[in-house]
């Protein structure tokens, strides 16, 4: 079940029903296919293309992929994705995101991954909200179960500051709310 990741990079794909047509790229190690001809993988590779809506990505995965439900990698780096879409909040299984190099611009968004239980590894650098004064802070407190951010280690220190700056955040909101 873990065979090499299906990989439609660099296929110049805007939406991703245009993947559908498409044929994976062969890597080093070969593609397996099962009876229905579904990829025997667990990751996705959909990077260096032009895609900005993630509308139909659980139909891409299940057109792709043998065993959907168990998709535990997906690459969506340098797209042109501008929000984190609740689609990527049903892939259950997830334990690798990439998502560096897009356009999103609301941090906050990044709280809808909160829900992923098994979610250990995340980019977002390269989008516009790497310029927030408090971005790694949020992501790290927001995403409690992340051991590597932006291909980077999250250190003991960095959980004790993320959770010391998600305290003070809530208290300055909650008093703003009582005003």
């Amino acid at each position: 079940m873990y065979g090499a990741p299906v990989d439609l990079s660099f296929k110049n794909i805007s939406s991703l029903t245009d993947t559908w047509i498409e044929e994976p790229n062969s890597g080093l190690r070969p593609l397996k296919r099962n009876s229905e001809m579904k990829y025997l993988s667990c990751s996705l590779r959909l990077n260096n293309n032009n895609i900005t809506d993630l509308h139909d990505l659980q139909k891409t995965v299940n057109h792709f992929l043998a065993q959907p439900a168990h998709l535990t990698w997906l690459d969506l780096s340098f797209n042109k994705i501008a929000h984190i879409d609740h689609v990527l909040c049903e892939l259950r299984e997830l334990r690798v995101l990439y998502l560096h190099g897009n356009s999103i611009f609301i941090l906050s968004e990044v709280d809808r991954l909160g829900v992923l239980p098994h979610l250990h590894t995340i980019t977002l650098h390269g989008n516009v909200i790497e310029t927030n004064k408090a971005y790694r802070n949020r992501v790290i407190s927001v995403l409690p179960r992340l051991k590597t951010m932006d291909f980077s280690a999250i250190t003991r220190q960095e959980r004790v500051l993320a959770k010391i700056w998600h305290q003070s955040n809530s208290r300055c909101r909650s008093s703003k709310v009582n005003q």
